[in-house]
């Protein structure tokens, strides 16, 4: 008789792949680009809940459709915290910005 595998979720099975083991820098590189991605994701998902389009958001927040291209886009990494303070409140949110110490001194990839 076999012994049947647990199923793992997608990004523990990533984790294992591609950052076990490897330098913290290339973990810390991970850790930013999903921090990004849920950044402009949310940006876009707020955006899209208030019926905006790209260029309607842009005329209130008072810069360019190709601004908030850009925001809403992972790979962006000219974030200002006028800027997105000007979209939270375009957009009726509340910005946050927080620090959250990780007490083990490691740096580490965080499982969905």
């Amino acid at each position: 008789m076999s012994k049947k595998r647990g199923i793992s979720k997608a990004s523990d099975v990533m984790y294992r792949r591609y950052y076990k083991g490897k330098p913290a820098e290339r973990i810390a590189q991970a850790n930013a680009a999903m921090a990004a991605l849920v950044l402009g994701d949310k940006i876009r998902l707020l955006r899209e809940k208030a019926g905006l389009t790209q260029a309607q958001l842009a005329k209130k927040v008072g810069t360019q459709p190709s601004q908030i291209s850009r925001i809403e886009d992972a790979d962006y990494e000219g974030h200002s915290v006028d800027t997105l303070r000007r979209i939270a409140t375009a957009l009726h949110a509340t910005l946050r910005i927080e620090f959250e110490p990780d007490d083990s001194g490691e740096v580490r990839l965080q499982p969905a």
